[in-house]
């Protein structure tokens, strides 16, 4: 790969992965917290403040697993010839890990600090974030089938 080849990949199709990513695990955020829950009527900010700074997050959050998956298979630590949607499923729980961290010791959370608690928290956004992997994985690969769709029509 030559030393555009980042470049190359950043301009190749990562809307897509970025939004599956975002709208799922946004969408199961607020089924977990607004309906499972219901931590969202309990907040002390207004709902649409909520939902703003939520989908701000989302959105940043997506973007960094969008990247670190792609900066995964630049760098040959994912092969997506063998288990590639669960190898990024891991990049996203990684992901997920620092993000509790990082929210934890920021102190916003929406639950106790009881060690049940948090350890709860911990597990759920862990695999809320590897869901998103998950869904950058199916975007990847939804995209790579567009291409080759295209191009076959094309030839």
């Amino acid at each position: 790969m030559g030393p555009n080849a980042h470049y190359d990949l950043f301009n190749r199709g990562k809307i897509i992965p970025w939004l599956f990513s975002v709208v799922v695990m946004y969408g199961i955020s607020y089924a977990w917290h607004g309906l499972l829950l219901n931590d969202i009527s309990e907040m002390r900010m207004a709902l649409g403040t909520y939902l703003a700074l939520a989908s701000a997050a989302y959105a940043l959050i997506g973007l960094g697993i969008t990247y670190a998956v792609h900066s995964a298979i630049l760098r040959g630590w994912i092969s997506m010839k063998v288990a590639f949607p669960l190898k990024a499923m891991a990049v996203g729980a990684v992901i997920g890990a620092i993000v509790y961290a990082l929210v934890f010791l920021s102190g916003f959370s929406f639950a106790s600090h009881e060690l049940h608690h948090v350890f709860l928290d911990a597990i759920w956004q862990v695999a809320e974030q590897a869901v998103g992997g998950l869904m950058v994985a199916f975007g990847i690969i939804y995209d790579m089938h567009r291409r080759f769709m295209k191009a076959e029509r094309a030839s």
